[in-house]
């Protein structure tokens, strides 16, 4: 077993290839010197990142590499971290994908290098931090420092209405985590502890977890994002570098989910139950009309950031479900939907780095000048229509055989989502990759250089490792969802 603090340097390594980035000399050549510091940096952290999940005993229900240290004694402020089956692979997801967007931004962003390099390690050590906190309040300091390198990447390397999209990106975050902060000091004020572990099961009356769970929800369903809090999305998507839509579809997104089940499920489970109705509602609506919206959608980044939406509803449901299935399908739903739609925004950066639109009606045939790509997005696309063999058939599965479980209507709206996810991802692939091309502008496109094949391939190969392989996810998480749910049937049964 690992002595050493394995966890803190997976998370404090992206900051020190940061600061190593700063103190290069800008130069002729300082550019390409900045490029290959940031991916040497974030491979060396997937790599040890890999060596939590091969030192994870998968027996365990509780945390392990854990480090705890005293902050601030005024306020029992711990630097505690750990991680379980539940934030191993939320962990791994986000060290999996920085190089990637490293990779995918190597050509494509000429202006300030120095400083997206920067923003995306920093970024990548704040997401690994918040995965990693067992303090409330250290998963809260984490939580806000995501918005800052995110709010500049697309503020600054974004598309025309970056101003806009960033500004509206960072009010609609930062007024539900107010309230989030706003609970966390509730919660110190009535237990005197921030220790995530400890305050699992019923430590409030019902009056009090309503309130709490109101303020958590507020924060996390803006992340995740629950309809009618998801407007930001797609304006965030669409002017962001595709990098920044890789990582916000990949990671960002997930923290929602992830909140839910620590806080929601964990720590107030009257609430929970409670408020059950409301949420079905709303994720169902959600999948329902997000289905719809992306439709209509004619720029190819909105229609996938559109169902994003959907496929986050199909996660709540699981998430709220509260059984066994649920919450595994909502688990590989994440982890999952991390990957397509991460590969789904890194293939839009492809053909918009060459014709310079993201238009659906500019693109046809592709498949003729472009058959490596085409065979590439084919996966990809039947991924996330949930297509069995793939990843996201285990997650949406597993989802639906939690909600029989529990109602027959949650079934059919999750499977109109599922249907109608299929009806607009064929009818995207249709336009853009098959018949004759009838664009001149396309006759000289060409098929995917080494860099994107060494971005996308990896992710091919994920993605069916997931669904040909599912039980080398679930299995190490298996034990923690199961602790949670007995902690909540428990605090309902009092």
């Amino acid at each position: 077993m690992i002595t050493w603090p394995l966890l803190s340097v997976i998370i404090f390594l992206p900051l020190l290839g940061a600061l190593i980035i700063l103190l290069i000399k800008e130069d002729e050549n300082s550019a390409s010197n900045i490029r290959l510091a940031a991916l040497f940096t974030s491979s060396g952290v997937f790599i040890l990142s890999l060596l939590l999940w091969i030192q994870f005993d998968y027996s365990n229900p509780g945390y392990q590499f854990v480090e705890k240290i005293l902050w601030f004694n005024d306020f029992n402020f711990y630097y505690h971290i750990g991680i379980d089956g539940i934030s191993l692979f939320m962990i791994i997801l986000s060290t999996f994908l920085t190089p990637l967007c490293i990779l995918a931004s190597w050509q494509n962003i000429k202006y300030k290098v120095k400083e997206y390099m920067i923003a995306f390690l920093f970024l990548e050590t704040v997401m690994i931090g918040m995965f990693s906190s067992i303090d409330i309040l250290l998963f809260y300091i984490f939580f806000e420092a995501v918005l800052i390198p995110m709010y500049l990447i697309i503020g600054i390397w974004g598309g025309q209405r970056r101003i806009y999209a960033s500004f509206k990106f960072f009010l609609y975050t930062l007024l539900g985590s107010v309230l989030m902060l706003i609970a966390i000091i509730v919660i110190f004020n009535l237990t005197e502890s921030m220790n995530i572990e400890k305050l699992q099961g019923n430590f409030f009356n019902k009056n009090t977890q309503i309130f709490l769970w109101l303020a958590f929800f507020a924060s996390f369903a803006v992340k995740i994002p629950m309809w009618p809090f998801h407007t930001w999305l797609p304006d965030a998507h669409v002017e962001a570098p595709t990098a920044g839509s890789v990582i916000l579809a990949g990671v960002l997104l997930k923290m929602g989910g992830y909140g839910f089940i620590r806080f929601s499920i964990g720590i107030l489970p009257e609430a929970t139950e409670y408020f059950f109705p409301l949420i079905m509602i709303l994720s169902i609506v959600a999948i329902v009309y997000t289905s719809l919206v992306a439709l209509a959608q004619t720029d190819i980044k909105k229609l996938i950031a559109y169902s994003s939406v959907a496929h986050m509803g199909i996660v709540t449901i699981g998430i709220f479900l509260v059984n066994q299935q649920g919450l595994e399908g909502a688990m590989m739903q994440m982890i999952s939907h991390g990957v397509v739609s991460a590969a789904l925004f890194l293939c839009v950066g492809v053909i918009y780095d060459r014709m310079h639109t993201r238009q659906i009606d500019f693109y046809n045939g592709l498949v003729n000048k472009m058959p490596v790509y085409a065979t590439v997005f084919m996966v990809f696309m039947l991924a996330s229509v949930g297509l069995p063999g793939t990843s996201g058939f285990i997650g949406e599965f597993l989802v639906i055989v939690g909600a029989f479980k529990v109602s027959s209507t949650l079934v059919v709206g999750a499977a109109i989502g599922i249907i109608l996810s299929a009806v607009y991802m064929l009818y995207l692939y249709k336009r853009i990759i098959f018949g004759l091309i009838t664009n001149d502008k396309l006759n000289d496109i060409l098929d995917l250089n080494f860099r994107e094949k060494v971005i996308l391939v990896p992710l091919v190969l994920v993605v069916l490792l997931i669904g040909i392989f599912p039980n080398l996810f679930i299995d190490p998480m298996r034990n923690s969802i199961e602790l949670i749910i007995t902690n909540y049937e428990i605090a309902n049964a009092n």
